[in-house]
């Protein structure tokens, strides 16, 4: 799966699936504003569904459901200070995207933290679960280091509490790198919990601002330090089938344009992979 910030943010929705398609790649995740993208470009949700069948593409994530925590979905900004164009799209916009073109999950996280308890966050998660069912959804919980969610022992246990039968974890290998997780606490998690996963490297020393790190300094698999190779081990323990994507949202990757950028995704990710 190619996730969608490997890609140039202004990537056009046909541009990003024959990009996508044409490095070998077999699903998209789609943002809110790539779904927005492509209506502005006129395309309709027939086109952009013939546009991924003739591609031979699923979306296999919509990325990332922020609202789902408790007062989160209270939470307003004006567009100009919305610099990812993410909180304009909310529950029924990204929805209405899975409705409108057919997907398999949805991508929770935390992003505006907050006083919640484990047990308020597990029946927000709980509940989000519930009406991602009614649109066919899975939901998988992503930690992000900085966040009140912090790390795998976190997320999981929101999970484990919500019991959701369509609920589990995201695994993204750079947050998982970045919250100094063992790989012994990943190879214990049930394999059917882990719905997803994100592949990414970096240096192995902490970047000062991981934020500004994760959203435009990630690099390809194999081109940092990670040990992408026990993390890939420790997932085939775990017996998961969730899909394998590549998620590296970098500055230098994007300046080389859509098709290169998914083309240099998509061979890292597999030499990564064929050399576990």
């Amino acid at each position: 799966m190619l996730c969608s910030g490997t890609l140039p943010r202004g990537t056009t929705f046909d541009e990003r699936v024959a990009a996508a398609a044409d490095a070998g790649f077999r699903g998209v995740s789609l943002w809110g504003r790539d779904y927005a993208g492509g209506r502005a470009e006129g395309w309709s949700d027939s086109d952009m569904r013939s546009i991924l069948d003739d591609h031979g593409l699923a979306v296999a994530e919509l990325d990332p459901a922020w609202w789902w925590l408790p007062g989160a979905d209270k939470f307003r900004i004006a567009p100009e200070y919305d610099t990812l164009d993410l909180f304009r799209f909310g529950e029924e916009e990204i929805f209405a995207v899975a409705d409108a073109l057919g997907a398999r999950s949805l991508n929770a996280v935390d992003v505006l933290g907050g006083s919640f308890t484990v047990e308020e966050a597990a029946e927000a998660f709980e509940a989000l679960c519930v009406r991602a069912s009614e649109h066919g959804l899975v939901v998988h919980l992503e930690w992000l280091p900085w966040s009140r969610i912090p790390d795998l022992a976190a997320a999981l246990k929101i999970v484990e509490m919500a019991a959701a039968p369509n609920g589990g974890l995201t695994v993204d290998a750079w947050h998982l790198t970045r919250a100094d997780t063992d790989l012994d606490a990943l190879r214990n998690v049930p394999g059917d919990l882990i719905r997803a996963i994100q592949l990414g490297d970096g240096p192995l020393q902490p970047e000062d601002d991981l934020m500004e790190a994760a959203l435009h300094n990630r690099r390809l698999p194999g081109e940092g330090e990670f040990d992408l190779a026990g993390i890939v081990g420790a997932l085939r323990e775990t017996g998961t089938s969730a899909p394998l994507g590549v998620e590296v949202f970098s500055d230098s990757l994007h300046a080389l344009g859509p098709h290169e950028a998914a083309r240099r995704a998509a061979s890292a990710t597999r030499q990564v992979v064929q050399d576990r």
